[in-house]
């Protein structure tokens, strides 16, 4: 820029960057899984709704002891290399475990959970989680305290059940000598 572009007004300075900068290319899109997708919008929208999001909050900040048990297991990818988070909002529920990746809930369970009411709305919960397509394994607080290794043995189990391949069907004709049209070769 020259001495007398400096003492230009600024309108016409900006407008002389602004063209200049015009010239210029932008930058190629991130590829998928690169950058920050969704940046361009002002703010992220959200599947959950705010009274939900809040609790799932407050709840992640007061863990019981018996939560505070399994979490230490299953954080940081420690139990079968999964990924869980906890008190994480589905739908209209706060799950207190889920591994999005084997689709398993972790539910911990305190003496209200036994109650006649509670026990129907747990049934109703576990329906619609199932509904997508989530497993739920449930534990007693007291499970939890006297067989913190056994609790967490049944939940790795799980998580190998879920990364486990699927077979074939021998009748669909998948799957060794007798599922190749029921014929040995």
């Amino acid at each position: 820029m020259t001495r007398h572009e400096l003492g230009a007004p600024l309108s016409q300075r900006a407008a002389k960057l602004l063209s200049a900068g015009a010239e210029q290319q932008a930058p190629p899109p991130p590829l998928a899984g690169e950058g920050r997708e969704g940046a361009s919008s002002p703010s992220p929208e959200w599947r959950v709704k705010p009274k939900t999001r809040v609790r799932a909050r407050a709840l992640r900040q007061d863990l019981t002891k018996a939560e505070r048990t399994i979490w230490y297991g299953l954080r940081a990818h420690r139990l079968e290399g999964a990924s869980f988070r906890r008190q994480t909002p589905i739908g209209p529920y706060i799950a207190d475990f889920v591994s999005h990746a084997a689709k398993l809930v972790i539910e911990i369970d305190g003496g209200q959970h036994f109650e006649e009411g509670h026990e129907a709305r747990d049934k109703r919960r576990d329906a619609f989680l199932a509904a997508k397509g989530f497993r739920v394994l449930r534990f007693s607080n007291h499970d939890v305290m006297t067989n913190r290794v056994g609790v967490l043995e049944t939940i790795a189990a799980a998580v190998r059940e879920a990364r486990a391949p699927s077979l074939p069907s021998p009748a669909s004709g998948g799957g060794g000598a007798r599922g190749m049209g029921g014929v040995p070769q």
